[in-house]
């Protein structure tokens, strides 16, 4: 018959408190609390940390997905923009070839190996570079010079630039890169500065910024010929991090040390677990909204990052769950089966008291009294993959121990052939010590 600790790799155990790392599906009794406990699992999101920047910025550019990305440009609260080049493996960044011309809040698009930056501020440029995987190369220029403004695209060859900012102007220009050429096409329907964009050239997201008199929820989406405008997002921001699809996208950061992470799932925002270190200005990189990469970035008063942090959507991850209490408080007691059904028997109330025969079975939601064991006793050995088939062994009767063996048929306890010696699992956890 397979065993309980076969099934999860550990026995049921009974404890005074809590066990610091238990296995999912792993069940135990908490002598202090009377509670029987286990570790399940369910789908989570969650922020982690990453590997560092080797130079903190802010107003960096940012291409790729979580775990193949590219960092470049930025700058420092008083510096000039950067031409620092890093590339991101999933653990660590790496400082590789610079860009031609530093700069900071340019628009970006592309991937790990294939890249495009255009415009930003220095003061405003409507320079462009192009990335292949080793190095920068100028190509043509925007033709509205700009800085802050949007940018979304798969690779160096096929992109778009949206909005932006040439005080006193904010623009909603749109611009369309073939890979060689910059082609005006239709404007935003709301003009915007320190927005952001994500998105393919034929697909794409413009989200949030500034209109010129406030800071905007706005989101509108590109079909390849022209932008409308979709659902708004839930808190209106500019200068935050965004990456995905125009069906699956996450946004975060933003001003005053905004954590705030949202999710889009093709038509609706859902606000979801918050960034580690709120900052703005950051860079982004990313597939989807399972799957981002949130870097650099500017942290309130003034102070440029070089954290990290990996966006980990839909993931399996353990969560403490707290069960019904069992009927019979007692010690010593042994325990087999799963989570929703479970099987508890022997024990005694207290240090030196009457040993018991108590039985008792868990269905995943309450304790039921069942028939009792034949033999009282304490320090039992037990296995059994549920509530219906289980057995219990030796034990301490009072003084000596026992060889005494009952098999569960999931209503009775019938007495079987008896261990070679008689033992308790006290002795035996002692004759381990001594090892």
């Amino acid at each position: 018959m397979t065993t309980y600790k076969e099934v999860i790799g550990t026995n049921i155990e009974v404890v005074s408190s809590d066990p610091s790392n238990p296995v999912v599906g792993q069940v135990w009794y908490n002598t202090t609390t009377d509670q029987l406990k286990s570790r399940q699992q369910f789908v989570g999101t969650a922020w982690a940390t990453g590997g560092a920047l080797n130079q903190a910025r802010q107003g960096l550019m940012g291409a790729g997905t979580q775990t193949a990305a590219l960092a470049f440009s930025g700058s420092t609260p008083v510096g000039s923009g950067f031409t620092n080049t890093e590339e991101y493996d999933g653990t660590s960044w790496t400082e590789v070839n610079d860009m031609n011309t530093g700069r900071t809040l340019g628009g970006d698009a592309g991937t790990q190996t294939s890249a495009l930056l255009f415009g930003g501020s220095a003061p405003n440029l409507g320079l462009t570079e192009s990335w292949n995987g080793t190095s920068w190369t100028e190509v043509a220029d925007l033709n509205t010079p700009r800085r802050s403004l949007g940018g979304a695209g798969a690779d160096n060859t096929q992109a778009l630039a949206f909005g932006g900012w040439n005080p006193p102007d904010i623009y909603d220009n749109t611009e369309s890169w073939n890979g060689s050429s910059w082609t005006e096409v239709s404007d935003l329907n709301t003009g915007r500065r320190n927005g952001s964009g994500t998105g393919f050239y034929t697909e794409a997201l413009a989200v949030g910024g500034y209109d010129g008199t406030n800071t905007i929820d706005s989101v509108e989406s590109w079909n390849g010929s022209s932008w409308t405008e979709v659902n708004d997002f839930n808190v209106a921001r500019l200068n935050m991090g965004v990456n995905g699809t125009t069906s699956s996208a996450l946004i975060y950061g933003g001003p005053s040390n905004s954590t705030a992470t949202e999710s889009w799932n093709g038509s609706s925002w859902t606000q979801v677990n918050n960034l580690n270190v709120g900052r703005q200005t950051l860079a982004a990189a990313g597939a989807n909204n399972t799957s981002a990469l949130a870097f650099g970035g500017e942290k309130d008063p003034a102070s440029s990052q070089s954290s990290t942090e990996e966006w980990r959507g839909n993931v399996t991850i353990g969560a403490w769950v707290t069960d019904a209490n069992i009927n019979g408080t007692r010690i010593h007691l042994k325990g087999a089966g799963t989570t929703t059904s479970t099987i508890a028997a022997a024990g005694e109330t207290s240090p030196g008291s009457a040993r018991s025969t108590l039985t008792e079975i868990y269905d995943g939601t309450s304790w039921t009294e069942v028939n009792d064991l034949n033999q009282a006793k304490y320090q039992v050995g037990m296995a059994g993959v549920s509530n219906t088939s289980a057995l219990v062994f030796g034990g301490n009767t009072g003084d000596p121990n026992t060889a005494n063996t009952e098999s569960w048929d999931g209503s009775s306890w019938t007495e079987v052939a008896n261990l070679n010696s008689a033992r308790s699992v006290w002795v035996e956890q002692e004759h381990k010590q001594q090892l």
